[in-house]
């Protein structure tokens, strides 16, 4: 049994650590997209959503670290540049720059699904390999995520 430092199989190991690498890449255009959604924001719901997207980028930048941080934990590097980050990202970029306010939750709302996905496989992969710590932390975001779609598709008034 080849066993990286915190006791985990290197072969089962692997799986989690790629898919991580992916949804670390596809969290950095969200981020970003929630920023662009804050800055640009306007109109009625301005003072309301300019609250909830900075709540969210602030949630999405120390989910980035600490999916960074277990990367390293479970003994591999983290991709670390935007290319990487928009070549390997299923979710894409928007240009926030005159968006409706709808538009923009509609749009967060369209990653947070894409994210939750995401998460899913994970934890799939991280039962298969043992890894209950990845798996806590990411059924931590998911519901997280969960909640706040939940949130989000009642301010659209979406079923």
């Amino acid at each position: 049994m080849d066993a990286n430092k915190i006791s985990l199989e290197e072969g089962k190991v692997k799986p989690v650590v790629d898919h991580l690498n992916v949804y670390l890449a596809n969290y950095h255009i969200h981020y970003q997209k929630l920023r662009g959604c804050h800055w640009n924001v306007k109109g009625k719901s301005f003072f309301t959503l300019h609250v909830k997207f900075e709540e969210l980028y602030t949630a999405a930048l120390t989910t980035i670290d600490e999916l960074a941080e277990r990367i390293l934990s479970l003994g591999k590097p983290p991709i670390s540049t935007f290319h990487d980050y928009i070549s390997t990202a299923k979710l894409k970029e928007i240009n926030t720059i005159g968006l409706k306010d709808v538009d923009m939750v509609k749009a967060i709302i369209e990653d947070m699904a894409a994210l939750i996905e995401m998460e899913r496989e994970i934890m799939d992969l991280t039962a298969e390999a043992g890894d209950d710590g990845t798996n806590d932390m990411v059924n931590r975001f998911m519901q997280f995520k969960e909640k706040n779609t939940w949130m989000l598709r009642s301010f659209v008034n979406e079923d």
